[in-house]
């Protein structure tokens, strides 16, 4: 299993960008794909995260309204569209799998769910 994350970058504050997360090395449905941040000195949190099979999302409190998580089938792409953003967005933002669709309920992401991390992609917005 292999996941790529890119699209971070630097953007002004209100501004928007697009984080991909290109997954390969599997062929099921079963599965979720979160993405989670963090900050220096800051523990790692989650985002949003989508399972594949059943359509459920779900989006921690600061990403509501203003970050959209979605999939691209032909692509096996999930991606993360992230606008309005402030400067405490700024992070190092990673996607990862997690089996069966789990880590990824209605109310909840579950971190310790996720097995397979892509590296990071950095995502700086200034004021």
């Amino acid at each position: 299993v292999q996941l790529q994350a890119s699209g971070g970058g630097l953007v002004q504050a209100g501004g928007s960008l697009r984080l991909s997360c290109a997954a390969s090395g599997f062929e099921s449905d079963y599965y979720a794909i979160g993405w989670f941040r963090q900050a220096p000195g800051k523990g790692r949190e989650g985002v949003a995260c989508l399972a594949v099979k059943a359509g459920r999302t779900y989006y921690t409190d600061f990403a509501k309204d203003r970050f959209t998580i979605s999939r691209d089938n032909a692509k096996n792409t999930v991606y993360l569209q992230m606008d309005s953003l402030k400067p405490e967005d700024t992070a190092l933002y990673y996607c990862a799998r997690a089996d069966s669709g789990y880590g990824c309920y209605s109310s909840k992401m579950v971190s310790y769910d996720y097995d397979y991390w892509g590296q990071g992609t950095q995502v700086t917005v200034s004021s």
